[in-house]
């Protein structure tokens, strides 16, 4: 993706004059992972943000049972972050791993958030980011986890990122729903036999 292709998208979330391009353009840094490969570390202080050019990671953690435990998703157009421990200086709570060969545009966040509090549209794209992936959406899963049964998450997951769900393997996609695959395999027949049955 050249930075045009990457500014064109970024301008989805609000427009950006041709000084704050250039400053924020100044920042992007091209990577390549593999499989596999990690991009934030459990303990590690984080200091990056990237942007998935290509390629899907994911964000994730290991339970008081030695289970994986998958938080996010992170695929094309999005921001791959460990948010909060970025924001507060502090070692991140999770993992962020390669779940295929992916190429990311990264940049440095204290220095995007200079650029933020000289550029107002600046500060505006990232405003109506995070509103948009860090709390419209997330807060449906949120709830979801609280009151639902894994059947009805996983149906809506489906529903929700169709795409997404035809790339992930299947033990990616019962550590984000909380159950083992052995589990989500019940699901899927349940589906394909046209019941329900509860997680």
């Amino acid at each position: 993706m050249t930075t045009g292709a990457f500014f064109a998208k970024i301008r989805t979330y609000a427009e950006l004059s041709e000084a704050a391009e250039h400053a924020w353009a100044a920042l992007l840094r091209p990577r390549h992972y593999r499989r596999d490969e990690i991009f934030i570390r459990a303990g590690d202080v984080p200091t990056r943000y990237a942007f998935v050019v290509e390629g899907l990671f994911y964000q994730h953690y290991v339970g008081p049972d030695g289970d994986l435990i998958v938080k996010h998703f992170f695929p094309e157009n999005r921001i791959a972050a460990s948010v909060s421990a970025t924001l507060l200086g502090e070692p991140s709570l999770f993992t962020i791993t390669a779940i295929e060969d992916s190429s990311v545009l990264e940049y440095d966040f204290a220095a995007f958030r200079t650029l933020a509090t000289t550029f107002p549209d600046i500060a505006v794209f990232y405003i109506r980011y995070m509103e948009r992936h860090w709390i419209i959406d997330k807060e449906p899963d949120e709830i979801s986890f609280r009151h639902d049964d894994a059947m009805k998450r996983y149906r809506d997951f489906i529903r929700r990122e169709p795409e997404l769900h035809k790339r992930l393997k299947q033990h990616h996609i019962a550590a984000w729903l909380g159950i083992t695959p052995e589990s989500l395999s019940r699901l899927r027949r349940a589906i394909a036999y046209g019941r329900m049955e509860r997680g």
